[in-house]
């Protein structure tokens, strides 16, 4: 009796699910939107003049549980400058075949460099393309940045880019929602400004 009383209950579970309204995904054609604190895609910023925040300190790379990111720091010189510090990051590569997206890299970057997008879509068919180098991983130039190499723009020092992150912050605020993936930038002083940069 017990096995027959089983029965109706597991078929009441199927046919309360069969009346329920389905729920598809219309993907690729209407994909999801995440959270905007959604852990995606790795984006190292740049400064509103276009040098890189990336300072080649290897801090992210260190708090990384899953060993996914390698860093190379290189020296900067005066007819070379790609960051306003000493140094900056000649080699930047983040393995996403390992990367477990958790973030840490993100809270041990000390000039918030490195941020997190709401991209998700990064199924490749080789092994090799997983791996993302400062090309992918370079937040694109937007209308006044100049490419680096070049002379600081913002101030002297590195200490005039990084005293005044706050109140001028370049694309890092909200490059983690990932404005350039909507067709929609974020200048300098955090206005939206609609411009196809894919």
């Amino acid at each position: 009796m017990g096995t027959f009383t089983g029965s109706f209950k597991g078929f009441g579970v199927t046919f309360a699910h069969m009346f329920r309204k389905v729920v598809t995904t219309d993907y690729p054609f209407s994909p999801p939107k995440p959270a905007p604190r959604y852990h995606g895609r790795h984006i190292l910023n740049r400064h509103p003049d276009g040098l890189e925040k990336c300072i080649g300190c290897e801090l992210c790379a260190w708090a990384c549980p899953a060993d996914a990111i390698y860093v190379e720091g290189g020296d900067n010189t005066d007819e070379q400058r790609f960051s306003p510090g000493e140094r900056y990051a000649s080699i930047y590569q983040i393995n996403y075949a390992r990367c477990i997206f958790c973030g840490l890299c993100i809270e041990a970057c000390p000039t918030r460099s490195l941020t997190m997008s709401n991209e998700y879509e990064l199924a490749r068919d080789n092994r090799q393309d997983l791996i993302f180098t400062k090309k992918e991983l370079l937040a694109p130039l937007l209308p006044g940045m100049e490419q680096p190499p070049h002379p600081m723009r913002l101030g002297e020092t590195d200490k005039d880019y990084y005293l005044g992150a706050l109140d001028n912050p370049g694309t890092s605020k909200g490059a983690e929602r990932a404005p350039w993936a909507t067709n929609e930038v974020v200048d300098g002083s955090g206005e939206a400004a609609k411009e196809g940069v894919r």
